[in-house]
């Protein structure tokens, strides 16, 4: 009797807590604590690839305490959840993420997004992503705080074929395993809307991506509908969840942020494509950057924007002439007034080194202004004539590269690189 006893009171207690369930009222599982949902070996069961697509970190305003962690799904993950941990330690704590759908391109996926805070500076931390008595694999962060970094700059990855994108982030990260983080800028992809663009990039950076995270600017590219007509950049405001830059009607389009000793400005600059949904861009950002420039207290002020601040001619045409473009005209006063250090573009799909710039001369005094290339396929051979501000041009015709921005001390070094780690620029400034 005893026997039956001890098998039939488990059952009970199972089957009491399953009605329970149903009841008005009750809670899920997976909307219980975490401590609830573990199966009975005390273990939770692995995430599938589709309950965990696209892990990855998002840069945040101060990386020496926060950490922006995001992933989809192609279900609702009620209770979504991050946990972590100092690298080695046991003690767990955990964070609720979000859990909103998110429909483009005729697709439906869930959005999880959660901001760690309050995090020790200079710290190895791990983390994984979950639900339920689901959870994903550990992955690696830390966070700043060391007075020295090195991050990767990938310029323009727009592709009709992202295995050559894929094979320059990758290899870019071994030769760099301690980058801190990295830039993409602008035309992530060649078109905004088409959901399988998006994932081909995702899947190009995985690896990197859940280990570092991503400081992306928005290109003209991520505009673009399916039928090349501008639209608002949906893809992208929903798969970056950036900075806040105080105002919600431009949330994710435009941020800053601080790394160690340098306060980076990501700037906006589809002025014509926004126009016709959200005007005065321009002005509305010119005042935000006079606003935000005004209070930092780093050391190095390193700007970034997608489209350039040049206009170059054609090799082969008289229609286009060299000179200042009109966002060149609009900022370049300003970066001159803000001592701003460097200022990086994208968008012509070309390296050019133009050294220091000021009052749209060549200075020593102004900033360090260059055109950081192409990561993508899609490139322009033989298309610009040299621009008289040049100092230095990557080896014609071009292939894809990426950058390096060290910081040490009074020392900030950027350099460039071929797909095979063949050095083709350098520059350094001190202070």
């Amino acid at each position: 009797m005893k026997r039956v006893l001890r098998i039939l009171i488990p059952l009970v207690l199972i089957l009491c807590a399953g009605a329970y369930a149903f009841l008005p009222g009750a809670q899920s599982l997976s909307q219980q604590p975490f401590a609830f949902s573990k199966n009975v070996a005390g273990a939770y069961s692995s995430m599938s690839k589709n309950e965990a697509m696209y892990i990855r970190q998002i840069i945040a305003a101060d990386s020496t305490k926060s950490r922006t962690i995001m992933w989809q799904s192609e279900a609702v993950e009620n209770g979504a959840i991050v946990e972590y941990r100092v690298k080695g330690n046991e003690q767990i704590s955990s964070a609720p993420a979000t859990n909103e759908p998110f429909t483009d391109d005729k697709i439906t996926t869930y959005l999880h997004s959660v901001t760690l805070s309050n995090l020790t500076a200079n710290t190895k931390y791990e983390y994984r992503v979950g639900y339920g008595d689901k959870r994903s694999e550990w992955h690696d962060f830390a966070t700043a705080g060391r007075g020295k970094f090195k991050a990767l700059i990938f310029p323009d990855s727009q592709s009709n074929d992202y295995r050559g994108w894929a094979s320059l982030v990758q290899s870019a990260g071994k030769a760099n395993p301690e980058a801190s983080f990295f830039i993409n800028m602008g035309d992530l992809v060649d078109n905004g809307e088409d959901h399988t663009q998006w994932r081909a990039w995702f899947d190009s950076v995985q690896g990197m991506i859940d280990r570092i995270p991503v400081a992306p600017l928005l290109g003209n590219h991520e505009t673009y509908d399916l039928n090349w007509k501008v639209r608002m950049p949906t893809a992208y405001l929903n798969l970056f969840s950036l900075p806040a830059n105080g105002s919600q009607e431009r949330k994710n389009q435009y941020y800053s942020y601080d790394y160690d000793d340098v306060h980076f400005i990501v700037l906006n600059t589809q002025m014509g494509e926004m126009e016709q949904f959200q005007p005065c861009l321009l002005e509305t950002q010119i005042e935000w950057f006079k606003n935000d420039i005004s209070k930092t207290n780093k050391k190095w002020k390193v700007v970034l924007m997608h489209k350039d601040v040049l206009t170059y001619a054609f090799k082969n045409r008289t229609d286009r002439q060299a000179g200042i473009s009109d966002i060149g005209q609009a900022f370049m006063p300003l970066f001159d007034q803000y001592d701003v250090d460097v200022v990086l573009t994208a968008h012509l799909h070309t390296y050019r080194n133009r050294g220091h710039i000021k009052n749209f001369e060549r200075d020593a005094r102004g900033p360090l202004y260059i055109l950081t290339g192409v990561a993508g396929n899609v490139r322009y051979p033989e298309l610009w004539a040299d621009h008289s501000l040049d100092v230095k041009v990557a080896p014609q015709p071009e292939t894809d590269n990426y950058m390096t921005l060290e910081v040490s001390g009074n020392t900030l070094k950027l350099a460039a690189f071929l797909p095979d780690g063949k050095q083709i620029d350098s520059v350094e400034i001190k202070k």
